[in-house]
């Protein structure tokens, strides 16, 4: 089962609701995947065992030197289409 990390800055917020809207997505295209939200730090370290990071294009840079796992730029977390046209070519 893939792994996915939602990342935000200080991953109370944000990156819980980017966490339940991918949820929403991996339903709606009938995929599986176990998704956990974390800030920044906890990401780096979540990032090991992860295939897929999400995350907007403010924070991305602070994994440039992380070879794995893919990292996917979301530019609304609340899009669920946007977030389905990123995560679908990956995962299905």
């Amino acid at each position: 089962m893939k792994k996915i990390v939602a990342v935000c800055g200080m991953g109370i917020g944000t990156s819980v609701l980017l966490k339940m809207n991918a949820e929403k997505v991996l339903r709606k295209i009938g995929a599986e995947a176990e998704i956990s939200a974390a800030d920044i730090a906890v990401a780096k370290t979540l990032a090991k065992d992860a295939d897929i990071l999400l995350t907007s294009a403010e924070i991305a840079h602070e994994f440039d030197d992380i070879a794995h796992p893919e990292i996917v730029v979301i530019n609304n977390f609340t899009n669920l289409a946007e977030i389905e046209s990123k995560l679908a070519p990956i995962l299905l």
